[in-house]
């Protein structure tokens, strides 16, 4: 008997110091994702709730009373300015609505309310004012009320960010490392001699599926890892079922990337099909916002698509502490997608 390692592995050991020998590879696969965790992070983290901004339009002595019944509120921040000044600060957003008063001294003064009710800000700002203004002349609740804060866990857009930019990182992986290394040993006439050797099909394509999946657990880990340490996104659920959701979307991307892979014979033809395939999931599977924006008609095909079902199962397990076994039509849309790519792409495949 042969004491030499089965084929299957020998490849797979090529493929693995071959990823290893490309920094950029490794830049974009590792670090990339990290740094876009961090500037997505910082730029949508958590805020306190921010102050009404608004400008009082200076000329009369109703305008400055009102102006000083509006300081005295916690939530607004008020200024005195003449109306070019005022104007000039709405327009380029450094305040959210202006008040031109006229008439007496409040509460009788007529308060006009100028502000941009296509922003979200300046109808908020409106309502704040208008709000801190008839409390300061004297209107009470009809109904009594109170407040209690409260922050519901993975309700942070830092908590849906990280499960989605690690179902991208396998996508990307999966699709753009597997698909451009067959496509560029295929033009260097590589895959002509491959076919000239006993080497099976089925083991050179799985070769490369199972390089990835080799670094599959570093993949995961280093944005997972940084979510935790530099913005507290805790894995509420079972590490197993992260690794068995990660290891399910990881073979299906690996399966699609084989498919585009299997017969463009130029980079710039394999790089078209991989953002025809690619483009329709950064748009629609709920990477960086919720699909639940999109028509309720829509949704059925939209949960279809391999990166939606990882995303949504990603999310399950990381914020809600759901099992696998609650999962189970997001893990059957990828076992399908794997299947049904490794099985056309092996029937499709050409070497030249």
């Amino acid at each position: 008997m042969s004491d030499r390692p089965h084929p299957l592995l020998e490849l797979t050991r090529a493929r693995v110091l071959e990823f290893l020998r490309e920094p950029e590879a490794v830049f974009w696969v590792f670090v990339f994702p990290v740094l876009l965790a961090l500037a997505l992070g910082i730029a949508f983290r958590s805020r306190p709730a921010e102050v009404a901004r608004a400008a009082v339009v200076s000329g009369s002595e109703a305008a400055r009373e009102t102006a000083e019944r509006l300081g005295r509120a916690p939530d607004v921040e008020v200024r005195l300015l003449d109306l070019p000044e005022a104007e000039e600060a709405l327009r380029k957003g450094r305040v959210d609505v202006v008040l031109e008063v006229s008439g007496a001294s409040p509460p009788a003064a007529l308060v006009t309310y100028r502000f941009d009710p296509t922003r979200p800000e300046g109808r908020a700002a409106r309502l704040a004012v208008d709000d801190a203004l008839q409390r300061a002349g004297g209107r009470a609740d009809a109904v009594p009320t109170a407040d209690r804060p409260e922050t519901e866990r993975g309700s942070r857009y830092i908590d849906f960010l990280i499960p989605g930019l690690v179902g991208l990182n396998l996508m990307g992986s999966g699709m753009w490392g597997i698909g451009f290394s067959v496509v560029v040993a295929r033009t260097r006439k590589l895959l002509k001699r491959f076919a000239a050797t006993p080497m099976r099909r089925s083991h050179y394509l799985l070769s490369f599926a199972l390089s990835r999946l080799v670094f599959l657990a570093l993949e995961v880990a280093a944005v997972v890892g940084f979510g935790w340490l530099a913005f507290g996104v805790a894995v509420r659920g079972s590490i197993l079922d992260l690794s068995l959701v990660s290891l399910l979307g990881a073979a299906a991307f690996a399966g699609l990337g084989l498919l585009v892979a299997a017969r463009p014979r130029t980079i710039e033809a394999v790089s078209g099909w991989m953002n025809f395939v690619m483009l329709p999931m950064w748009l629609l599977s709920g990477t960086f916002f919720s699909y639940e924006r999109f028509p309720e008609t829509l949704r059925p095909a939209i949960r279809a698509l391999p990166l939606t079902a990882l995303n949504d199962a990603l999310r399950a397990v990381v914020n809600d502490g759901a099992a696998l076994s609650d999962r189970w039509p997001e893990g059957l849309v990828l076992a399908v997608w794997t299947a049904a790519s490794f099985a056309l792409a092996l029937r499709i495949f050409r070497w030249k």
